[in-house]
């Protein structure tokens, strides 16, 4: 190709374009340019350098968040450190997201965990956490072995955190109980307590047991004597042991009372938990007064308790002999619901119940070999006898109704 012709750019020569070419003069162009014929280096390197001001000019300038210059054209990175510390970063990528992704995750896992500790608490009621880690200790503890048993059995983690939590919906919720007169037993020292006993089911003396522990206020254990039959029926008896009951003989009795334990016993015995429904809150005679003895050989209080409304949980209205003998039972109870209702009858009437401690009957200004006297031992069985009879006349008289 041979020389080109130079052409102006202001159009005074032939060939000027219009304003629409590419070599129009554009408002903000700085100085004039001239275009060469297509073709030659230096026409492109013209055009090129047009090109770059054109686009320059059309693209509006944005700040970025990491301070880089961002143009649709050719871009000019700045360059400035990442904010991570990363200098040599991509000057076209995006924010990271990382940190607004943290916050969001951050704030749905305090909502969810907030959602979960109120669902907690409604279920298992406030402190559940603090139960939790208790339960948890506790199951260690068993696992290992690390607690203690008394010589009788008497495992009292164990009856405090399972056997009582067992009871305490039937002693808060169903039967009711109220008690009255606790500060007739003693805070500390050897006590005997002397109970009437009804209900078909020993009841009693497990609600007697929960009241003492629970609203005494230095939370004694009562260690109630059983029967034979008790502690000869498979898995009661080993739970007896475990939650501190023992044989009902003067040995255990007054080997627990010179050790300074509260004692429970029941005198009616069988005769006062099988008694038709006729013969209701009339005392049974209360043997031949051993538990007086036991007392007057350790010197400790006899304290007399009434209780009302274990008579009606279970209206003894018959009795199987023939079949309690075949079983080996006392008696085989017969009421409205059971055996009619089978497995549905065992469950107790909601009867409201009233536990009461009478004033403590002092032994200890008896002489200890008063306790082969039979007189002494007679007269002593017959008051304690009298004031429960004579304290539950008065519950009775009392009591608006036998469920409310």
């Amino acid at each position: 190709m041979g020389d080109a012709r130079i052409i102006p750019f202001d159009g005074s020569a032939g060939g000027s374009r219009g304003s629409g070419g590419r070599g129009a003069r554009r408002p903000g162009n700085r100085g004039t340019r001239s275009e060469t014929a297509a073709g030659g280096p230096q026409a492109r390197q013209v055009r090129d350098e047009l090109v770059i001001e054109e686009a320059e000019d059309d693209v509006p300038v944005r700040e970025s968040p990491r301070r880089r210059t961002t143009r649709r054209g050719p871009v000019h990175a700045v360059d400035t450190p990442a904010p991570d510390g990363d200098a040599t970063g991509d000057a076209n990528a995006p924010a990271a997201p990382g940190p607004r992704l943290g916050r969001l995750a951050g704030a749905l896992a305090g909502v969810v965990g907030g959602a979960a500790r109120g669902l907690a608490d409604g279920l298992a009621g406030p402190g559940w956490e603090d139960k939790a880690a208790d339960g948890l200790a506790f199951v260690r503890r068993r696992i290992t072995g690390d607690y203690e048993v008394d010589e009788f059995g008497f495992d009292p983690e164990l009856t405090h955190a399972v056997l009582l939590s067992i009871l305490r919906p039937l002693y808060d919720k169903y039967f009711r109980v109220e008690v009255r007169g606790l500060q007739n037993v003693p805070d500390e020292g050897g006590a005997l307590i002397v109970a009437n006993h009804s209900g078909t089911l020993p009841l009693d003396a497990l609600m007697t047991q929960v009241a003492v522990h629970d609203h005494h206020a230095r939370a004694r254990n009562l260690r109630l004597l059983g029967a034979d039959l008790v502690f000869q029926l498979p898995l009661v008896g080993q739970l007896a042991r475990k939650s501190g009951h023992t044989l009902a003989c003067h040995a255990d009795a007054e080997r627990l009372l010179r050790q300074g334990e509260l004692v429970g016993v029941w005198p009616e015995g069988f005769k006062g938990l099988g008694k038709p429904f006729k013969d209701r809150y009339k005392l049974q005679r209360f043997g031949r007064g051993g538990f007086v003895a036991s007392a007057l050989r350790t010197g400790v209080p006899i304290v007399p308790c009434s209780i009302v409304g274990a008579e009606e949980i279970y209206p003894m209205v018959g009795n199987f002999r023939t079949l309690a003998r075949l079983l080996g039972l006392p008696y085989f109870p017969v009421t409205p619901t059971f055996p009619l209702l089978g497995p549905i009858g065992l469950v107790p009437l909601p009867t409201r119940w009233h536990i009461e401690f009478g004033a403590p009957i002092r032994t200890d200004a008896y002489p200890a070999q008063t306790a082969d006297d039979p007189m002494v031992v007679f007269n002593l069985t017959d008051e304690v006898r009298e004031t429960i009879q004579h304290t539950i006349y008065r519950v009775l008289m009392q009591r608006r109704s036998v469920f409310f």
